[in-house]
């Protein structure tokens, strides 16, 4: 592997800075009325933001998935269990016969990195390290993905929110801790659990829509008088907060899914990973940065077969659904996928026919914007124990991230006087997945 020498941009070359720095008073006006946040999926507006914003969906498989009957299968080995593995649409590439869908379109979108071993095999702490890329340090509260992506993809000015987060069963919720460190409160998710929409947001009912625009009218006109004669810059971070605070009241109907068509609902079915990941979708495609969408619980120490002939399944129809979705509106090209998990499952099968965690070798997924769609890295040996070859850890992984998103892996950000990389020094991308 070598280090990138430029950074790596999907979609057009227009820097996303040009297009909002022209587009911004018009969008800040559309979001700031609560009908606004429709333009945003509005076809003019939303082709600009695809052509030149790009977006970031993890799909977390929160208990560990296990790679062998996903990604990396071992088919007729001691380790391999019950399920055959089937070819894909990539000569020689095979994965499990739990996921069909896949395997028939993988040469159009992702690609499998099938040697990772990062170390740490406990919920919280390999948790933690995939959201983060790297491990905890004393003293120092590093930022996890989403608030790195929100930092670097997201607007100051931006109305709609910076960073989601579903994760609605209650196995493993708070393992991630997720939090965006020395980076600020600005860039905390919205983390939601008990429903898949923004709490707390919906205007009074005893308050119409017209009302409520004038008294923002005359809001802002009161605010403009005050302000002449005036250190203007409290005035401004006011206005802007005032700005979000009703660009997220209007976003709540990004959430609202009985919108789509019944063949868009139908695509990406019934279940709540379903219905979470199509949300997603209309998140990003609003110029929301990052979003993740959890589903638990894979933490399969008994019955691992069951558990995956259950999770397996649901994960490919979901993950096929919407690669194919953001496909079809042009967004995949600005729009990366990834499927991650705290770990792996142990090729050895435990007295409850189950798996246990491992994090010697195991498998994520990269989809869209950036990628060499088809592409597979890395290898385990004949039963899973070992990478066999083009072993990477956590922070080779997120490098990889950054730079199919066109950010610069060796940027720094600086906390007091302490430079502090996006991820640690020598750190280099798989370049073998990039496109």
């Amino acid at each position: 592997m070598t280090r990138a020498g430029h950074h790596r941009l999907c979609g057009s070359d227009v820097h996303r800075r040009a297009f909002l720095g022209a587009a911004a008073a018009g969008a800040a006006a559309l979001v700031g009325d609560v009908t606004g946040i429709r333009i945003l999926s509005q076809p003019a507006l939303a082709s600009e933001l695809r052509r030149n914003d790009r977006r970031c969906i993890l799909l977390w498989l929160a208990g560990g998935a296990s790679q062998l009957e996903t990604w990396d299968p071992k088919p007729g080995r001691p380790t391999g269990g019950p399920f055959l593995d089937i070819g894909t649409s990539v000569p020689g590439v095979r994965i499990s016969e739990l996921m069909p869908k896949m395997a028939a379109n993988l040469h159009r979108h992702t690609a499998i990195i099938r040697s990772l071993n990062t170390g740490n095999g406990d919920h919280g702490g390999g948790s933690e390290l995939m959201m983060r890329g790297r491990g905890r340090e004393g003293g120092l509260a590093y930022p996890d993905l989403g608030a790195m992506l929100a930092r670097e993809l997201g607007q100051a000015d931006s109305q709609v929110p910076d960073y989601v987060s579903f994760y609605s069963e209650t196995e493993g919720r708070n393992f991630s801790r997720l939090s965006a460190g020395f980076l600020g409160s600005r860039y905390n998710p919205i983390e939601l659990t008990d429903k898949m929409a923004l709490p707390d947001v919906e205007r009074l009912e005893s308050i119409g829509e017209l009302d409520h625009r004038e008294r923002a009218d005359l809001r802002a006109l009161w605010s403009k008088r005050f302000a002449r004669g005036r250190d203007v810059s409290a005035v401004s971070s006011h206005n802007v907060a005032y700005e979000r605070v009703r660009g997220l009241m209007a976003s709540d109907k990004l959430f609202d899914i009985s919108t789509e068509s019944q063949a868009t609902r139908d695509k990406y079915g019934p279940t709540q990973f379903g219905e979470q990941a199509l949300i997603a979708r209309r998140l990003v495609e609003a110029g929301v940065p990052f979003v993740r969408v959890a589903r638990a619980w894979w933490d399969s120490h008994g019955q691992n077969f069951e558990t995956h002939q259950e999770l397996t399944p649901e994960l490919d129809h979901v993950m096929n659904a919407l690669l194919d979705d953001l496909a079809e509106r042009g967004m995949l090209e600005n729009t990366l996928v990834v499927t991650l998990a705290e770990f792996g499952r142990t090729p050895n099968i435990n007295a409850s026919l189950g798996r246990d965690h491992f994090a010697r070798a195991w498998s994520s997924t990269l989809s869209g914007c950036g990628v060499k769609a088809g592409s597979v890295y890395g290898r385990t040996d004949d039963d899973g124990q070992h990478v066999a070859d083009g072993e990477i850890g956590a922070g080779e992984l997120f490098a990889t991230i950054f730079q199919a998103l066109g950010i610069d892996h060796e940027k720094e950000y600086h906390v007091g006087a302490r430079p502090i990389p996006l991820v640690n020094p020598g750190i280099v991308p798989v370049e073998e997945v990039l496109a």
